[in-house]
């Protein structure tokens, strides 16, 4: 019971609050902030990282294509001088896909020589003049048994084809009688002696022309052709495909750099991509 003339002190309806629960407050959202920042920050730098890598892969292809491109050039304008191989097909001359020690013509066939600076090729090289007529140019000669008549016709070229100090013959047709299973180099060697091979087997001379040389690149340094020795026979038992017909010397040098362009490419981007996992 309360005293008489003492009012009933008022009940608290609620705990008081301490004072300092508020800094508490203030402390943990201070603490927080700084965690969120550095994150942010890591992110950030990541992303440069990745942006310089991205950029530096960028210049160093840009920069690949440039090389490529001005070490090109020369080769595919090179121009060479040698002896391409054809056949008499329909009223015109088609490139021989083939190499003479290995094409066996057969009866009644008309192959073309062409002495000249061409690109290398084989399709783009120059064809012979004179025209391939089995008919015309075998007319004199009369057919045997048990041996095949072959039409060869020889161009030597004009006078911007010719090596220095050196005069192209002029052209001129044979037709040679010999065995049914000779060869395109056997066929050659029995009216256009004397042959001159190099020791890879690309043909260098016919009929002796010209004296010196096989295959060179005009306005770059020679091919190594190795050692060429005359030949009145069919050639090297080994000489096949186009460099034997003498179509494709030194084709494989743009190939090469290109491919070995494109692995520089590929190292460039590897690295690029290792740094930028490295970092994060």
């Amino acid at each position: 019971m309360t005293p008489p003339g003492r009012d009933r002190e008022p009940r608290p309806t609620s705990a008081p609050v301490p004072a300092a629960a508020t800094p508490v407050t203030t402390v943990a959202t201070a603490a927080t902030a700084p965690t969120s920042t550095a994150a942010e920050d890591r992110a950030a730098a990541r992303r440069r990282v990745v942006r310089a890598a991205l950029r530096f892969l960028a210049g160093a292809v840009a920069g690949l294509l440039i090389v490529l491109l001005l070490g090109a050039a020369p080769a595919q304008a090179a121009g060479y001088r040698y002896w391409s191989f054809w056949r008499w097909s329909d009223g015109g001359w088609v490139y021989q896909q083939q190499g003479p020690a290995v094409h066996v013509p057969a009866d009644g066939e008309v192959e073309g020589w062409r002495f000249a600076v061409s690109p290398d090729g084989g399709q783009q090289a120059a064809r012979p003049g004179p025209a391939g007529d089995f008919a015309a140019l075998c007319a004199g000669t009369p057919a045997e048994a048990g041996r095949k008549r072959v039409a060869v016709v020889l161009d030597f070229g004009g006078p911007a084809d010719a090596p220095a100090h050196e005069t192209p013959p002029e052209p001129r047709t044979a037709c040679a009688v010999v065995p049914t299973r000779a060869s395109s180099a056997e066929v050659l060697a029995t009216v256009a002696p004397p042959l001159r091979y190099d020791g890879n087997g690309l043909l260098c001379a016919i009929a002796g022309y010209p004296r010196t040389g096989c295959g060179e690149q005009l306005g770059g340094a020679a091919r190594p052709t190795g050692t060429a020795a005359p030949s009145t026979g069919a050639g090297p038992a080994d000489a096949t495909g186009e460099s034997a017909a003498g179509a494709s010397p030194g084709g494989a040098g743009p190939v090469l750099g290109v491919g070995a362009g494109l692995a520089l490419v590929l190292a460039v981007a590897a690295g690029a991509r290792w740094q930028s996992r490295r970092r994060r």
